[in-house]
């Protein structure tokens, strides 16, 4: 996505799951890209509130939590 651009609809967005999620309907979060942040929501209630976390922030979390 281009910076400046605006952002996707939620609705327009490609939500993905963890591949360490066993796909048996527990607890699940799913995450999508939106360009300058990932949002985060509920797999079992998608159409509650998300939750915004700024793209830097995401790729330090996620490097912390993978050991890099």
């Amino acid at each position: 996505m281009k910076t400046g651009s605006p952002a996707p609809a939620v609705g327009d967005l490609h939500w993905f799951k963890s591949s360490y999620s066993a796909g048996d309907g527990g607890d699940c979060v799913e995450v999508a890209d939106a360009g300058t942040a990932v949002l985060v929501r509920d797999s079992k209630q998608p159409g509650k509130a998300t939750l915004n976390v700024p793209t830097a922030q995401w790729t330090a979390f996620v490097r912390m939590t993978a050991g890099i």
